[in-house]
């Protein structure tokens, strides 16, 4: 599939697939949406909660541009708390397409973006001494693992893209590999969506939405 690096109304970048008619992020402000999203609803919320010694453990379904990773080991380099990231992707950038992304003119950190990018899927990688990461290259319906996380970021295409991974089945998964307390944020506030997470188990709150949604929905495991 054809690929397009567009700019979006904070400057930032993102990727275009013509043919799905779809975004890797909101046209509205990529980063300021990932910020929004996964690091002030998600990340900032559960760590909170956490010892300061505890690793946190992450799972983020779609890595696309990495962008959501990288706010993550920023942030995690930043404030000295380790994290585990786990990430799946079926369709993984080549470093030459996201070395075309603006996010390090940005927020800097460039050494720190391309080690991302560039280490071994199906592998786990100690990008530094507070974030590790493990690309797998599978989807999420064949994915297994025996590790249980505090936090799911949920960034899979749009249902009208991809009806197949916001499902009640999909969403259950999801529940058990979580462990209890844990949570699950999404960009995605459809009705349809937050009834298969409710059926699946999960505590389910709408928060405001960033620029350009007007919503977007905060999942928890409850203990």
């Amino acid at each position: 599939m054809k690929k397009e690096i567009i700019q979006t109304a904070d400057g930032s970048h993102t990727v275009s697939v013509p043919e799905m008619k779809v975004t890797y992020h909101s046209v509205h402000g990529a980063i300021r949406e990932s910020m929004h999203v996964y690091i002030e609803a998600g990340l900032c919320n559960v760590l909170l909660r956490l010892g300061a010694t505890d690793t946190l453990q992450i799972f983020e379904m779609g890595f696309g541009t990495g962008l959501n990773a990288f706010l993550t080991a920023i942030q995690a380099t930043a404030t000295g708390r380790k994290v585990h990231y786990t990430t799946v992707e079926t369709s993984p950038l080549f470093w030459e397409e996201a070395a075309g992304l603006n996010y390090t003119g940005v927020l800097g950190h460039a050494e720190l973006f391309q080690q991302l990018h560039q280490s071994n899927w199906n592998d786990e990688t100690t990008i530094n001494d507070f974030f590790t990461l493990e690309k797998r290259r599978i989807d999420l319906q064949n994915f297994q693992t025996e590790k249980r996380f505090d936090l799911v970021y949920y960034d899979a295409f749009a249902p009208s893209a991809q009806p197949q991974l916001w499902t009640k089945e999909i969403f259950e998964k999801l529940f058990h590999m979580l462990l209890p307390g844990g949570v699950l944020v999404t960009y995605c506030a459809k009705g349809s969506v937050k009834r298969a997470m409710k059926a699946a188990g999960f505590t389910v709150k709408k928060l405001p939405g960033p620029p350009g949604k007007r919503e977007m929905l905060q999942a928890e495991k409850l203990a």
